[in-house]
């Protein structure tokens, strides 16, 4: 069980070198995006996305890991979304009437900052308590 206190959460050596390439993929987007490197950004985008999205299915049994990876997930899209509209000059651009091109990346930030913030405020207080109870 998730939750008790005998669980150890380990991570196989595979999983822990695709972690590992992951943070390359997104040195390597973020370092292309600073240095103005489009092709090469925007080519990253898909394979930090994709290690992002298979970590996220790989822990989908642990909810801290889910909500946590589901996080990062989100986080890449908002940056990506960022980075895109910086790279084609519509960061500044105003659309639907209300919303910059930056801001626009909010959407996907605010998206992981609810999942976070469910887990903080609905499902570590139950697993807690599960814990509590399965201890005493």
């Amino acid at each position: 069980m998730q939750n008790s206190p005998e669980f150890n959460y380990s991570i196989p050596a595979r999983f822990r070198r695709m972690e590992n390439l992951h943070i390359v993929f997104w040195i390597i987007k973020d370092m292309s995006w600073c240095m103005g490197w489009k092709v090469m950004g925007m080519t990253m985008i898909v394979p930090t996305l994709l290690v992002a999205l298979f970590i996220s299915w790989r822990t989908r049994q642990i909810h801290s890991e889910l909500a946590h990876n589901l996080a990062v997930t989100f986080w890449i899209c908002a940056n990506s979304t960022w980075m895109i509209m910086e790279f084609i000059n519509q960061d500044q651009t105003i659309f639907f009437e209300w919303l910059t091109g930056k801001q626009l990346s909010m959407i996907p930030f605010v998206i992981g900052s609810v999942i976070l913030l469910r887990y903080y405020l609905f499902q570590y207080p139950k697993e807690t308590k599960l814990n509590q109870i399965t201890t005493s």
